[in-house]
């Protein structure tokens, strides 16, 4: 609350004034990668990388509840479970798919067929070699050849596949699919295995060693791995999900390596820690539920829209640093990022009028509901309530345990707004990030129902050429900002404390966490 009130002060300063705040920075610059290469952090070229030890990373939520790699929807899990599951191919720190189970693939003329050659000794957790047919298993899994119900929706492309000869699989998809390639990134589990009943088996740097839930998960370091060994031999992820004892338990020395931090909760830790700055690579918004009546109104959405202002709230929030965008794309993801930044300038009078003019004068009521684990959501929700006041709405705020937000507000759309950051669920497409506003989606949690953008969007997926998609996706972007699906926010800064003395952290275009080339050094 100290920093709320901070915050709140210079709000209502600025908010006096007749001038619009001017940041320092516009926030709209593409992000060049950042993070180092193993072994390459300032000071410590020389250092010679040691095998062994182990660390322990804090991490903010618990995680899914089977941690089955083909069902897990927190962006959470699926940032641990990377350093145990492989797919056939798999993404580098570059944002290019890199092959990973398979040693090469090929990709068909008409972009309906997908074949894959298996890289030799691959070996699962257990011990056993990957085979076509643990191939073959996985992937039909996920298509939902045995239910009828694909596992992952975007599977549903999926026509056939089948195993050739030993080495060799073959996917087809029903329809020309591009960039289907990114989501054969699925895990490659034994055939006939359910990783809630036989445990978590992949192929990865590491192997699931245990799991206590809301307390820790355990990885070991896997030596018949088919690729570089990971350093590490043991790695411990604890679950700490108040911001407070996060830090507490940092300065204590009881974590050593803890990813999205806040700037508030960075300060004091540089005396021990290397104080990392990447990009979250995810979309942060003030999500609104398109269903809640004074939100079905456009004029209504476009009046929050124009009520925010989004460098104030990255000023205040993130000390400046991050990147503000205008739709559900970030700018990590180049040639499909259409910067939409300006779109709704800040513009309380207009705001007002918008209101007027569909019929609330004097406001609404509107809840934002944020989960109390993540405390940049939560600062970030107190200065929007203050922005929204501004323009004669009753906003308060609700902040809930993490599980109460998945299920009443993601899973059950019971809510009026909430911010939180949406990422590119594990695949580097722009398909990850839009999908979920087509209007039949199970992850439609907006309730966002639009006939051009279901057509430009479907358009988009089977489109045979890369321009043509590229053009699509750019347009479905601006679908979603004229429409004023939500209050598009920001892509944050994301702050990483890792303890001297460790080396090879890496940031990704994507929602991981790679810890196979952390080290200590000598």
């Amino acid at each position: 609350m100290k920093k709320f009130g901070k915050i709140l002060s210079l709000l209502l300063a600025v908010l006096m004034l007749t001038a619009v705040l001017c940041g320092c920075g516009d926030g709209k610059d593409a992000p060049a990668q950042p993070g180092t290469e193993p072994g390459a952090e300032s000071g410590s070229a020389a250092k010679e990388p040691v095998y062994g030890g182990e660390i322990t990373v804090g991490i903010a939520q618990d995680l899914d509840d089977s941690l089955d790699p083909h069902t897990m929807a927190a962006a959470g899990t699926r940032e641990v479970l990377f350093n145990v599951f492989e797919g056939l191919v798999k993404p580098d720190t570059d944002g290019n798919l890199i092959p990973a189970v398979a040693s090469d693939y090929v990709i068909g003329d008409n972009a309906d067929t997908f074949t894959f050659t298996l890289r030799e000794g691959v070996k699962f957790h257990d011990g056993s070699e990957v085979t076509v047919g643990d191939v073959v298993y996985s992937i039909s899994r996920v298509a939902g050849f045995d239910t009828g119900v694909p596992l992952i929706s975007t599977f549903s492309a999926v026509e056939s596949v089948e195993a050739i000869d030993e080495k060799t699989v073959i996917v087809k998809t029903y329809e020309p699919y591009i960039e289907f390639l990114a989501f054969l990134n699925c895990a490659i589990i034994p055939e006939g295995s359910n990783p809630a009943e036989d445990g978590l088996i992949g192929t990865g740097p590491f192997k699931f060693v245990s799991r206590k839930a809301q307390e820790n998960l355990i990885l070991e370091r896997f030596d018949d791995y088919w690729g570089e060994k990971a350093y590490l031999e043991k790695v411990t992820f604890k679950i700490i999900e108040n911001g407070d004892t996060l830090v507490m338990s940092l300065k204590s020395g009881a974590v050593d390596v803890c990813a999205h931090l806040t700037s508030t909760q960075i300060g004091g830790l540089e005396t021990d820690f290397n104080i990392l700055e990447g990009s979250m690579n995810l979309v942060q918004a003030l999500f609104l539920n398109n269903a809640y009546e004074p939100l079905q109104d456009i004029r209504v959405r476009q009046a929050l829209n124009y009520a925010v202002d989004r460098q104030m709230i990255l000023d205040f929030v993130s000390e400046g640093k991050g990147f503000i965008v205008g739709s559900n794309m970030y700018p990590a993801f180049a040639k499909y990022y259409e910067d939409l930044s300006d779109y709704y300038s800040y513009d309380v009078a207009k705001a007002k009028s918008l209101l007027a003019d569909a019929g609330y004068p004097n406001g609404f009521d509107f809840v934002i509901t944020v989960p109390s684990n993540y405390p940049f959501h939560v600062d970030t929700a107190q200065v929007v309530a203050e922005q929204l006041k501004a323009v004669g709405i009753n906003c308060t705020i609700d902040t809930v345990e993490w599980g109460t937000w998945y299920d009443e507000v993601y899973k059950g759309r019971n809510y009026h707004g909430t911010i939180l950051g949406f990422d590119a669920s594990g695949a580097m497409t722009a398909q990850s990030l839009l999908a979920r506003y087509e209007s039949t989606h199970s992850k439609n949690m907006s309730n966002y129902v639009s006939e051009r953008y279901d057509e430009t969007y479907n358009a988009a997926l089977y489109a045979t050429s890369e321009e043509e998609q590229i053009a699509l996706y750019k347009q479905a972007q601006r679908i979603l900002t004229e429409d004023a699906s939500n209050v598009y926010l920001q892509d944050p800064c994301d702050f990483v404390a890792v303890r001297k003395g460790l080396e090879g952290y890496v940031f990704y275009p994507i929602y991981v966490m790679d810890l196979a080339g952390v080290h200590f050094v000598e």
